[in-house]
């Protein structure tokens, strides 16, 4: 069994096919799916597909480029969302220094809060960086202080350094189709460091297709080629790779539950 980590399945692309995506999932033998809440505006739509598929599940949270718009998230509100049943994360949040679709000062805010949410209730942090290598990490540390929590650094794209940090708190490394494009020989040189048990697999989709589904929409089934190529990378068989990152997965989102094949 494959999972997929991260994916945002309410996302309009998805909206003419969602069970025809969802079966191509199972098909090609992703047993779960983790859905990810963007907007709290827009966490209704998030939690109804969960609900609608026993093998999809969700997270909460704001993205960075959201984190003005939504206003001053609170961890209390936070951790009440996720007081459901199938609500197993906190994210997707962190640090986007590229785009700064908001101010600085305001994604630091809602970082911190999710962080906040994920040290009380003890459900992993679904983090994201980009061009905010130092700040993330100092913040994580910080936070890290405080007290512990769990998470991962989702759609992977940084650092050896970054990475090796990251294992060191304890966090997840994920790996989505950006390992198997032709430039990314570097980062399938930090791929093959991660330990094999702090690795996870997912799409990102409907972005960032893996080869060879580049120029499509990215959907969960197509982690399986993603999961190939990881692989390969380390030196060890898909099986085993399937088997790892699912038990990684499982022991980091401890609210999942598997579904018994139909």
């Amino acid at each position: 069994m494959l999972i997929d980590s991260h994916c945002h399945l309410d996302f309009p692309d998805f909206a003419p096919d969602l069970d025809g995506t969802v079966e191509r999932a199972r098909a090609a033998g992703v047993g779960l799916m983790l859905t990810i809440g963007t907007k709290l505006r827009e966490f209704p739509g998030v939690l109804a597909i969960a609900e609608r598929y026993p093998d999809v599940w969700c997270s909460v949270g704001v993205h960075p480029h959201e984190a003005a718009e939504e206003g001053d998230v609170t961890t209390d509100h936070l951790i009440e969302l996720a007081r459901h049943p199938k609500v197993v994360g906190f994210g997707e949040t962190g640090l986007d220094f590229y785009y700064e679709h908001s101010p600085r000062e305001a994604q630091t805010r809602s970082f911190r809060a999710h962080i906040a949410a994920a040290r009380e209730t003890g459900l992993p942090l679904i983090v994201h960086t980009r061009d905010a290598e130092p700040e993330t990490a100092d913040i994580l540390a910080e936070e890290m202080a405080k007290g512990p929590f769990t998470g991962l650094l989702h759609c992977f794209s940084s650092s050896r350094t970054l990475a090796e940090k990251a294992v060191a708190l304890g966090f997840h490394i994920s790996l989505s189709g950006i390992v198997t494009f032709k430039k990314s020989d570097d980062l399938r040189m930090t791929a093959s460091r991660v330990p094999l048990d702090k690795l996870l697999v997912e799409t990102d989709a409907p972005y960032l297709a893996p080869v060879p589904m580049r120029g499509k929409r990215n959907e969960p089934a197509f982690v399986a080629h993603t999961a190939a190529l990881l692989a390969e990378t380390m030196g060890i068989s898909a099986e085993a790779l399937a088997t790892a990152t699912s038990a990684n997965f499982l022991r980091l989102f401890t609210k999942v539950r598997p579904v018994a094949p139909a």
